[in-house]
């Protein structure tokens, strides 16, 4: 099986039920807790969305699937910031999984313009599924470091 070069797949277990973990994916608070500073979302198919991820990094799009507990698909590019990906210009597709522990949530973000684009959103969806990972499990991960980073 080949993985296509323009695709970054992320697999994460979770001690938390599918429908906790979707709860993060479809509500404005939930979401801003383990990702972004301030943002408006509009969570139907074809409600578009925009966060303030990072400093500079403004990430917009739309949603598209939400088949809840199970699946969420939305597009996404940056409408501010360093990384040139357009606006809406990639998809990213959440599918959560039921297991004996929680739930595996499997994040395929398709569509990346470069190999450098690739490298920066596996990094980033890493930081920030971890991010959530413990907020689903009923933690808190603290303050964003990323947030205190000047852009760049």
């Amino acid at each position: 099986m080949t993985t296509p070069t323009d695709t970054v797949t992320l697999e994460r277990r979770i001690a938390a039920r599918p429908e906790t973990v979707f709860g993060f994916f479809t509500d404005r608070e939930k979401w801003l807790s383990w990702m972004g500073a301030d943002g408006t979302f509009s969570f139907e198919p074809g409600g578009s969305y925009r966060t303030r991820v990072t400093g500079e990094n403004v990430a917009a799009g739309r949603f598209l699937t939400l088949d809840p507990p199970k699946r969420l698909v939305f597009t996404w590019g940056w409408e501010e910031g360093g990384m040139p990906v357009a606006t809406g210009s990639t998809t990213v597709e959440i599918t959560l999984e039921p297991t004996a522990e929680g739930t595996l949530l499997r994040l395929v973000h398709s569509g990346l313009p470069s190999p450098e684009a690739c490298e920066a959103h596996a990094e980033g969806w890493q930081h920030y599924v971890d991010r959530l990972a413990v907020r689903a499990e009923g933690a808190d991960p603290g303050p964003d470091a990323w947030m205190q980073q000047p852009a760049g």
